[in-house]
């Protein structure tokens, strides 16, 4: 994201503080008076001097932020200036040694480097890179968002990148530089640490937390993201001063900009003349001393909010450095002056990389302290702008990009499966890897700080969607041909005769056991469901609330882990024998209650309808058509759920706004429904209760619905717990903000818990502001929130992100859909006014249970939402008939999660040094690439319990290991050789590091992430 507003006024603020200041000083002098702020005066002059004396070294980082989307797409920021960067940057770093630049962005680099460099800016970026002059930071395909994006897409977008960089450069990067997403996650700085990262950067905090921080001179630290890890993946982290990453622009001696002299990047085309807009006053004779002052002043005034006399100073914003000529031309006699009267201004200026500025800093040896797993959310800019909207903003990308990637993490671990058992099977690796890269770029690009966070405009939001649908169809031909080209062991028919079918293929792409039931729809009023040994299956169908015409039919499904069969859908068209396989088909009937208008509510409470399963019992009042009460095995608990609207102010002249970033509250919610249908559809698979909710009295159409389905026949399975909720909402009235509430009779004390990008808790207690309570007690939720007190807990769980809170005592409210409009000029001028008419259909998860029994369970809960098995439909066929599984399945214990299993996209080499020498020489030789390999990444879920497995034993499933190789997180390090920089902090440290033992058996840690490289027979 750019100079966005609220960015703007931060930085518009430091400098009013500082005129001010100078302009006290100015009058006290003058007026010679012997009051206290003269000799403040008089001590702050003495400080300056002090100063001048320990000369401050400056770190000059220049840099271009470039975002993959927001206002422009790709394409459009490719052609306006982002080709130009590079290749303008690598132009000017050859011309003059002391030149550096930071690169970070990969999405744009790598198109630059396939597309647009020269064999002579190629051979120059690896000159570049072995002289350390210009440096790949993060080194991911994007800068990801660190609210809304789920730790496994995180972890892809690093991945990508870093295999792209290792291939082609041998590089390994070993900075962050998270410098505009919108708040810091705990989990990032746990994620670089594992990646090898020696130092992380980050800027956009909460404003009043960032100002005490300057004060205290605490905006440096050792972050432990991990309350389980801690110190064994620290990292030191520099959080950027009020400044941010952009260079102050006001000069005060003109009226024009300063250190942008190349101006503004122009769109769609850049100019022929090479004439920009804005382009910042020239440095000359004239006024070389006049910048030179302007620069020193604010690097002094930086420097009194660090410990160390070192200074970062970021040199560029979003956009710049597509004219690196006019840059650096500057720049060199800007910098070459105040060096040349460095002891007149205490300062000593260089061009640096960010390995040059932390190294320094760590050569200090200072002792730092310690930060635990507390993170930086939510984030604001000033009182009145909480940026916690863009967790609820385009509910429908969030929506396909969780979708996407779900889908890719099935077809990577059914591809792997497909080449150890079919190593010369149909399905070509180099096609089928090609079909996997376009939805892992895809999935990797909408993680992008303006993609998933729907903080785009509308051309970039249909730009990520075409990429992720472009890349799901891939994904699906994939499956298709591993699912339906012929093969001797893959063969399926029916002997049914003429009766209609459908043959259906049901894969579980998680490494446990499940029983679950599957949904699709039909267009028959009958069904009987065979699996593959051709056993009825226990089934129901029904009519679809969607349409007349239109049944959804359940069937249980139970699959081993990784594991694929397929189940024959028959359509009998004539009467069917209750003694036969028709008997195991449940036909459900839909029971319609009379509507009830709010306006008529009397006495509620005592006329309750239940629905039963094994380990619930749901009341209904009759009376409001809402839910009452749920009991589970020990307690009851009262729930009530409904829609509530916000009403934002669209009209920045009659007070603060709602926009697609920042959420502000025009006052309390108010229900969004005068009237509530409902229908209850009584069930042997799944009961279901349909609620439909009625803006107004008299309208025939609902403005929102809500399907409750209570799982039936699963005793002692995880289904049994889960009460599915699907969401129809909108479209929206203009400007209004819909949230789904749900009150309970617990005694939270608006205490709340949600999690870090899926990979851990953190506990959110409510807080009192002067202005905007409401939006600054809104979180992300990722995979899971929920309220409890000691007796009870009540769980969401998502397949998409949304912004929580609980704003009363046990109440918690999920945010489903946004529809907001203003005329501030700077939405308008970006068309960022998020006018979205979308219908969405989220799905959440609800549990509820004492807090000892939900703890052990819903993790795995969620991650079973967000990987449900995937179906596949096929056209029947002919030959003999097969019976069993094809497939042996892998599981591993319930604590442990598989997060991936896929075939490397990239090419990596066991031995680092024979790959640079291969680069360096022109002839890389790669060899991992073209054996059996395989890249597992474990997951131990919970945060008490170690855990040693036998990784061997774990696959055997799959085929004979024959080598286990430890890697960092994203692949490019052996992990043997991997030393990270050690910080000096005041706590103790323990080193708790084991390896993989000859027998292939390793010890996961809680909440532990390990990677390995594993060969098979």
């Amino acid at each position: 994201m750019g100079s966005k507003s609220a960015h703007a006024h931060e930085i518009t603020r430091s400098h009013e503080t500082l005129l001010k200041h100078r302009l006290c000083c100015f009058v006290d002098l003058v007026l010679a008076m012997v009051f206290l702020s003269f000799f403040l005066c008089l001590l702050l002059m003495a400080v300056s001097e002090n100063d001048a004396a320990e000369r401050i070294q400056v770190f000059v980082i220049p840099h271009s932020h470039m975002d993959v989307g927001w206002v422009y797409t790709v394409q459009e920021s490719m052609h306006a200036y982002a080709s130009n960067v590079y290749s303008s940057v690598v132009e000017e770093l050859s011309r003059v040694k002391s030149r550096k630049f930071i690169a970070v962005e990969q999405e744009f680099f790598r198109l630059w480097w396939v597309n647009v460099a020269t064999d002579w800016h190629q051979k120059q970026v690896r000159q570049l890179l072995n002289e350390g002059r210009l440096e790949f930071i993060i080194g991911g395909q994007v800068m990801h968002d660190e609210a809304v994006t789920d730790v496994d897409d995180a972890i892809l977008q690093l991945s990508e990148g870093h295999g792209f960089l290792y291939e082609t450069f041998g590089v390994r990067p070993r900075f962050g530089w998270h410098v505009d997403p919108f708040g810091a996650s705990a989990t990032t700085p746990v994620l670089f640490a594992l990646a090898g990262f020696d130092a992380h950067l980050i800027s956009r905090i909460d404003y009043d937390l960032k100002d005490d921080m300057q004060k205290n001179k605490k905006l440096q630290f050792v972050w432990r993201g991990s309350p389980s890890l801690k110190e064994k993946q620290e990292i030191f982290t520099h959080t950027m001063d009020q400044f941010s990453y952009c260079t102050p622009s006001h000069l005060p001696f003109s009226n024009r900009s300063g250190f942008y002299w190349n101006g503004v990047a122009l769109f769609p085309d850049p100019p022929k003349d090479g004439i920009y807009p804005n382009m910042s006053l020239p440095v000359t004779k004239e006024t070389v001393e006049l910048y030179a002052q302007s620069m020193v002043d604010n690097i002094k005034q930086r420097a009194q909010w660090f410990r160390t006399s070192h200074v970062l100073w970021p040199w560029g914003c979003d956009k710049q450095f597509f004219n690196a000529s006019v840059q650096f031309m500057n720049m060199d006699v800007l910098m070459n002056y105040i060096n040349t009267h460095s002891d007149k201004y205490g300062v000593a200026v260089q061009y640096a990389t960010l390995q040059d500025y932390f190294q320094t800093v760590h050569q200090t040896n200072l002792s730092w302290d310690v930060r635990g797993n507390q993170d930086f959310l939510p984030y604001s800019t000033e009182p009145f702008q909480a940026w916690t909207g863009f967790y609820g903003s385009r509910n429908v990308l969030k929506g396909v990009a969780r979708r996407a990637s779900s889908l890719l993490y099935a077809a990577e671990s059914l591809f792997t499966r497909y080449r150890i058992s079919y190593p010369d099977g149909p399905v070509q690796r180099e096609w089928a890897l090609d079909k996997l890269k376009a939805l892992r770029w895809a999935v990797s690009e909408v993680q992008h700080h303006d993609g998933i966070t729907g903080t785009e405009s509308p051309k970039v939001a249909d730009m990520y969607m075409e990429h992720l649908m472009q890349g799901m169809m891939g994904a699906e031909e994939l499956l298709a041909a591993i699912f339906l080209l012929p093969n001797k062991d893959f063969v399926v028919v029916s002997d049914s005769g003429n009766v209609l079918e459908q043959h259906i293929i049901v894969y579980n792409p998680l490494a446990w056991n499940i029983s679950t039931y599957i949904n699709i729809s039909v267009a028959y009023a009958l069904a009987v469901v065979l699996d593959d040994d051709g056993k009825a299956v226990p089934a129901q169908i029904q009519q679809s609330m969607e349409s007349s015409t239109v049944y959804d039919l359940f069937f249980v499904v139970e699959l081993g882990g990784l594991q694929y069969r397929k189940y024959i859908v028959q359509f009998p068209q004539s009467h069917c024998d209750t003694g036969s396989a028709c008997g195991a088909t449940h036909v459900a009937r839909v029971v319609k209650f009379t509507k009830k208008n709010v306006s008529q509510w009397k006495r509620t409470g005592r006329k309750l309808l239940p629905v039963l399963n094994e380990c619930y019992k749901l009341m209904f009042d009759q009376e409001t058509n809402l839910l009452h009460s749920i009991t589970d095995r020990q307690m009851r608990v009262r729930v009530q759920q409904d829609f509530w609207e916000y009403e934002a102010n669209g009209d920045v002249h009659s007070g603060p706004i709602s926009d697609n970033y920042i959420f502000t509250a025009n006052g309390s919610a108010i229900p969004a429904y005068k009237s509530v249908a409902m229908e209850i559809v009584a069930g042997k698979v799944v009961s279901e209760i349909r609620q439909y909710f009625y803006r107004e009295e008299e309208d025939k159409n609902h403005t929102y619905s809500v399907v409750t389905r209570v799982p039936v026949g699963f005793e002692g399975g995880l289904a049994c717990f889960r009460l599915e909720q699907s969401y129809k909402v909108g479209p929206l009235e203009m400007n209004r903000e819909t949230v789904f509430r749900t009150c309970t009779s617990l005694k939270n004390n608006r205490t709340l818990f949600t999690d870090n990008n899926g990979y851990q808790m953190m506990k959110r207690t409510y807080k009192t502001f002067v202005n905007n309570t409401i939006a600054r007690n809104y979180y992300p939720m990722v995979r899971a929130a929920y309220i409890q007190d000691d007796s009870s807990r009540v769980v969401f769980l998502g397949e998409r992100a949304h912004g929580v809170a609980s704003l009363s005592q046990g109440q918690l409210e999920v945010m489903l859909h946004r529809r907001l409009w203003n005329n501030q000029e700077w939405n308008l001028g970006y068309n960022l006014t998020l006018n979205d008419s979308s219908v969405v259909r989220p799905v959440l998860w609800m549990m509820l249970g004492s807090p000892s029994a939900l703890s052990s369970i819903y993790q795995q809960e969620a991650l079973e939402l967000q990987h449900r098995p995937v179906l596949k439909i096929e056209i029947p066929t002919t030959g003999p008939k097969f019976s069993g599984p094809f497939v042996q399945p892998v599981v591993v214990p319930q604590n442990l999660h598989m997060q991936t299993l896929s075939i490397p996209g990239w090419n990596y080499s066991p031995d680092h040094t024979q790959h640079l020498h291969s680069l360096n020489s022109g002839r890389p030789q790669y060899t991992l690439h073209n054996k059996t390999d395989k890249t597992i990444m474990f997951h131990n879920c919970y945060v008490n319990q170690d855990l040693m497995e036998r990784v061997g034993e774990v696959m055997r499933g799959i085929g004979e290991v024959t080598t286990v190789q430890e890697r960092s997180l994203t692949g490019t390090w052996n992990i043997s050789d991997l030393q990270r920089w050690s910080w000096k902090t005041n706590e103790s440290r323990i080193d708790f590091f084991s390896g993989t033992t000859q027998d292939f058996s390793v010890t996961i840690y809680p909440k532990e992430i390990r990677t390995f490289f594993i060969y098979f027979k």
